[in-house]
């Protein structure tokens, strides 16, 4: 049995981007951003949402970052 866990924005960036996108799909949601990773590195980011309260509980957390100037 596999289970769905989702990953955080903050497991993968320390800093976010002023902006995001989110695609729709059959199955769920698809949150993208980039920012800043631990080592100060710039990375793009793709989470996979299969709910909207997994989608708003994403964009909450970005929303609430520090954001990369």
């Amino acid at each position: 049995m596999t289970t769905n866990t989702l990953k955080t924005i903050s497991e993968k960036l320390t800093k976010v981007n002023d902006s995001f996108s989110v695609n729709m799909y059959d199955n769920g949601f698809m949150l993208e951003i980039g920012g800043r990773n631990t080592e100060n590195d710039y990375k793009n980011v793709k989470l996979m949402c299969s709910t909207l309260d997994q989608l708003l509980t994403t964009i909450t957390e970005a929303v609430n970052m520090e954001r990369d100037d």
